[in-house]
């Protein structure tokens, strides 16, 4: 592509992408609901990894599946596509592998792209997070603010109530002062099993239902979702938690200088980016893979920095035709 490239090629590379991360949703839906999150997630990695081999880029894998002696496929510094334009690929391949196992809402596939260099080569470790949708007046809220006065700058920003606003986080133990100080504040909670990159995307399309995501999930999984927002012009900020020492070691050792850095979104998905996403079980932006006859159909979402477009693909798959598996 890269993402420097006329425009008809930015266009073809996006097509390119929804038909890789159509291939990981379509194997990953064969076990919606089967209780199997590793064969679910096995399934997707395997199709998304084959479905690469027909992309018109040399790239590589800065967020992925984990280290080589942790990942057969799809792992940090794997090469993939068939030669072309360098570029960093960051992907899940199945976001929500619990989502998927129970048959719950909003299961997706999803990959970000980014010229060489322009990742934030994030540790698989934890990342605190805070992001709201495009149109609004930039640092309308910031990580270090207390949680009432984001609530607050954001509503005024959004000329609503605090009592009018939904915080998307995940429902976990350590989110709990942060779920009190919203409720104090009057404001409204949606509490996800898992799938925060969904949840951060949700605050981007008013069908999302979501006006502010806030607390903490994996770091590969923000860096995902900072390439989606950025292709709307919508405000996130990040930064790092360490566990201990380890941790901070191992993130220095991925060019990580200042292990307390606030990050804005800029500097996690610089430059041009793509993200496309593909729905396994419906959620409030994408509706899950549909089996029809001896095929499926698929809801794939795609958006491009350059442009800011946002197009929905509904594609339907004839199984007879394909050449990648759908097991």
């Amino acid at each position: 592509m890269a993402l420097q490239t006329p425009q008809h090629s930015d266009r073809n590379m996006a097509l390119e992408l929804v038909r890789v991360t159509e291939a990981a949703a379509i194997a990953a839906a064969q076990w919606t609901g089967r209780g199997d999150k590793n064969s679910a997630d096995g399934a997707a990695v395997e199709a998304m990894r084959h479905a690469f081999d027909s992309v018109a880029i040399s790239g590589t894998v800065v967020i992925g599946e984990g280290e080589m002696d942790e990942a057969p496929m799809l792992y940090i510094g794997e090469k993939v596509g068939q030669g072309g334009p360098e570029m960093d690929i960051a992907v899940d391949p199945l976001e929500g592998t619990e989502i998927v196992a129970k048959g719950a809402a909003n299961g997706m596939a999803v990959i970000a792209l980014a010229d060489k260099g322009r990742f934030l080569h994030a540790p698989d470790i934890y990342m605190q997070k805070i992001a709201v949708g495009p149109g609004l007046p930039q640092g309308v809220v910031d990580i270090d603010a207390p949680t009432n006065e984001n609530l607050r700058n954001l509503a005024r920003a959004k000329k609503v109530d605090v009592s009018d606003l939904v915080v998307c986080l995940l429902d976990r133990p350590r989110h709990e002062q942060i779920i009190a100080d919203c409720r104090e504040a009057g404001a409204r909670i949606m509490l996800i099993e898992a799938g925060d990159v969904a949840g951060c995307i949700a605050t981007s399309r008013p069908e999302g239902g979501v006006d502010i995501y806030l607390g903490s999930g994996g770091a590969p999984e923000g860096v995902i979702a900072a390439a989606a927002l950025r292709c709307v012009n919508a405000q996130m900020q990040c930064r790092l938690l360490f566990e201990d020492e380890d941790q901070i070691a191992r993130a220095l050792s991925m060019g990580i200088t200042d292990p307390h850095r606030k990050y804005g979104i800029h500097e996690i998905a610089g430059g041009d980016v793509m993200f496309a996403a593909t729905g396994v079980t419906t959620g409030p932006m994408l509706r899950g893979v549909l089996r029809e006859g001896m095929g499926a159909v698929t809801h794939s979402v795609i958006m491009r920095s350059k442009s800011g477009t946002v197009r929905f693909v509904e594609a339907h798959h004839d199984f007879s035709m394909k050449t990648w598996s759908r097991a």
